[in-house]
């Protein structure tokens, strides 16, 4: 796995590429802001050398807003197959609702608190990297939470909504029977279930389960 990593904190953005680099993964550059970002992949592209994925922080120079989402979210549009990976101090959810929107392949959303879980951050960037989706638990938490206002959730039951945040994270059936204590086939009638109820028609199975948890997030 190729990596680009952009975070202003110079131990953090070492960090970063030690965890990495000590699972044979490649960090190809580490940048320190939005700019550089922009300008390494661009250079990356053009040489037919575009990375798996992009690690970046949410907020970085100059103003330490929002100039990392903002970079994230052009990343997506102009290279559709860079996974992205933004890392927050905690969660936003306006800037999780922006980057989620449109495409929800190869997208991350994880809060710094869980680099600490090396095995945690370190699968859910290859995931990333993969096309699949990561978010933190806490990101799915807050953002059901508010969708939960929409009437779109009205006809799911609390252990499909249960389901739904635990799928959102980028977890299998069988992760999500392990941690509900049920069998893979219970998880399974479950998401039927939440297919139907938000009326996703049959398609590619694991846009769908993203798409369960995100179609309704702008709505």
């Amino acid at each position: 796995m190729r990596v680009v990593i952009a975070e202003d904190s110079v131990l953090l953005r070492e960090g970063l590429t030690r965890l990495l680099t000590d699972r044979g993964h490649e960090v190809v550059a580490g940048v320190a802001d939005a700019e550089a970002l922009i300008e390494v992949i661009g250079e990356l592209a053009a040489a037919g050398a575009l990375p798996d994925v992009v690690v970046a922080d949410v907020r970085m120079p100059p103003t330490h807003t929002d100039e990392g989402v903002r970079a994230a979210i052009r990343l997506r549009r102009d290279h559709p197959g860079l996974g992205v990976l933004v890392l927050s101090q905690y969660v936003e959810e306006q800037y999780a609702t922006e980057l989620l929107a449109g495409s929800t392949r190869g997208i991350g959303y994880l809060l710094k608190d869980r680099v600490a879980e090396v095995r945690e951050f370190v699968d859910a960037v290859v995931r990333v990297a993969g096309g699949g989706t990561a978010l933190d638990p806490e990101v799915v938490a807050q953002l059901l939470g508010r969708s939960r206002k929409q009437d779109v959730l009205a006809h799911l039951t609390p252990r499909e909504r249960e389901v739904l945040g635990l799928m959102a994270e980028g977890r299998t059936n069988s992760a999500v029977a392990r941690e509900l204590v049920v069998s893979a086939g219970a998880v399974e009638k479950h998401v039927s279930n939440i297919f139907l109820k938000l009326g996703l028609a049959q398609s590619d199975g694991d846009h769908r389960r993203v798409l369960a948890v995100l179609t309704y997030l702008s709505s």
